[in-house]
């Protein structure tokens, strides 16, 4: 079945609403394969993200573990506790996943068909936070989701792509096109796993590469030498482009994912 076919529904009881970005999943097929990679693995239960109308979590429900919604949108709160409050295994949480507390337990197998005006801040969270998860599977605007995937020497390539695969093993499972929501939306989907690398950063050390990445991709057509002019001395950016056999006209964009954390360390130090 192509992911770009259109279905015909009855009338929704949940009216999608711009300023929540949201646009409803309706593609069977996106479906099943969403569900099938979040049952992969030994995870405690579901964490679903922007569940929307249940399209997924009426899925992963028949699975038997439980699952813990977040919802932003009151509506699609009262409609999801309506549909499913009275399964055992069904929790609900109203509030926003950038910010809102997450349930003490997991590890998690995480799933979402994000809002795309979320989607950024929602992964970064899981990124940078000690939750416990053992998989991600997040729907994202294609645009996203190339950032995330992007190489050295792509337009792509940026504080996403370092971040994303230094801390995980992406995959892209799918893409998909505006038929497959309701409202369609103007953009191209795509759909990712992130499971996490063992040799993965710890989550302090996160947070400071993640600063120091968006320090040196400010301005993409500057050197690093340049983005870093009066934080750091420009004799000790030599050195540091030195010791790691990099070019002193090298751009963010060049370097090399593997490279972060061994920059990091040395601007820590230069600072200490």
């Amino acid at each position: 079945m192509s992911s770009n076919e259109t279905y015909t529904e009855s009338p929704p009881r949940l009216q999608a609403k711009k300023s929540f970005g949201q646009n409803f999943l309706v593609n069977p097929s996106v479906i099943t394969t969403i569900v099938a990679s979040a049952r992969q693995g030994k995870a405690a239960g579901f964490l679903e993200i922007g569940p929307g109308m249940g399209a997924l979590t009426e899925a992963l429900l028949g699975d038997g573990r439980p699952l813990t919604a977040i919802e932003l949108d009151p509506d699609a709160c009262a409609f999801l506790q309506e549909r499913f409050g009275s399964h055992p295994g069904f929790s609900l949480l109203q509030g926003d996943a950038v910010q809102a507390q997450i349930p003490a337990g997991g590890p998690w197998s995480v799933v979402g068909n994000l809002p795309y005006n979320a989607a950024t801040p929602i992964l970064t969270r899981f990124l940078l936070e000690p939750i416990l998860w053992n998989s991600l599977v997040f729907m994202f605007q294609l645009e996203v989701g190339q950032k995330i995937l992007g190489h050295p020497g792509e337009k792509a390539y940026g504080p996403l792509s370092v971040l994303s695969q230094l801390c995980c093993k992406v995959s892209r499972l799918m893409k998909l096109g505006p038929g497959s929501f309701r409202p369609s939306p103007k953009v191209d989907s795509v759909v990712l796993r992130f499971e996490p690398r063992e040799d993965a950063p710890d989550h302090p050390t996160r947070k400071s590469l993640l600063a120091l990445l968006h320090r040196s991709f400010a301005h993409r057509r500057k050197t690093l030498a340049n983005n870093w002019q009066g934080w750091m001395d420009s004799e000790i950016t030599t050195q540091i482009l030195a010791d790691m056999k990099l070019s002193e006209q090298i751009r963010a964009e060049a370097v090399p994912v593997e490279a972060w954390p061994g920059l990091l360390r040395r601007v820590e130090q230069a600072l200490d």
